[in-house]
């Protein structure tokens, strides 16, 4: 049974790191935001047990699973994107749960102030914001991931890849996108992270995907923007 997908149409944004998994697990899923003629917002607001807050979250029966890191977790233990130990499966939601704090501290170069005013209304104060986290934040992390990352072939857990390794992957691929010229002298001090980042690019189970539709572009409406004024060497 396909599980029922939901998260803004249009931008890739947290819903792409659960797209990943799904993808790369083979697991039927849809698209709802695209495929439904009910729009998200309603679709919210239907009565359920457990409501979510915010997308992105996955329907399975009568289940709403909500937050990222939480839908990832409940699909590596179901289809088998994670290691099979419990002390594993912590592992990769405590990695997962990492990449989030540095998702939402990008989501806080462009919106600094306020998530409900526009960019343009914070553009001065966005500028010193991202200079501090290309200065010291993304270093900062990573440092963390390249020391987790043994050798260039290596994977984050168990010696294969898990949802922890997508989830990394999209977070690298989001930063070149809007940091290009930080990430371009920042890189050569990462190569297993670089070397994980074409691995993932290169995995058969995901090619299709890549080369579909589905898989959609990076744009100024998401959570990896790129502002030329926010980067910088």
């Amino acid at each position: 049974m396909a599980y029922d997908f939901w998260y803004w149409d249009g931008i890739p944004g947290r819903g792409e790191f659960v797209r990943l998994a799904l993808e790369a697990g083979a697991v039927p899923y849809r698209e709802c935001a695209r495929s439904s003629a009910n729009a998200l917002p309603d679709d919210m607001q239907s009565a359920r047990k457990h409501p979510p807050f915010a997308p992105p979250y996955l329907i399975s029966g009568e289940m709403v699973i909500a937050q990222t890191a939480n839908i990832l977790m409940f699909l590596g233990e179901k289809h088998g994107l994670a290691p099979a130990s419990y002390e594993g499966r912590l592992w990769v939601n405590q990695l997962q749960l990492t990449i989030a704090d540095m998702v939402a501290e990008v989501h806080d170069t462009h919106h600094p102030v306020s998530a409900d005013a526009y960019y343009e209304d914070q553009q001065a104060e966005a500028v010193v914001k991202a200079h501090s986290f290309r200065k010291t934040r993304l270093p900062k992390y990573l440092a963390y991931f390249e020391s987790l990352l043994a050798m260039p072939d290596s994977w984050l857990a168990d010696g294969q890849w898990s949802y922890a390794d997508l989830s990394l992957f999209q977070l690298i691929d989001g930063l070149l996108y809007a940091f290009p010229r930080r990430m371009h002298t920042l890189t050569p001090d990462y190569p297993n992270i670089m070397s994980l980042h074409r691995r993932v690019a290169a995995l058969p189970q995901l090619q299709a995907y890549f080369q579909s539709s589905r898989r959609l572009p990076y744009n100024e409406n998401g959570i990896f923007r790129h502002y030329p004024q926010l980067d910088g060497e």
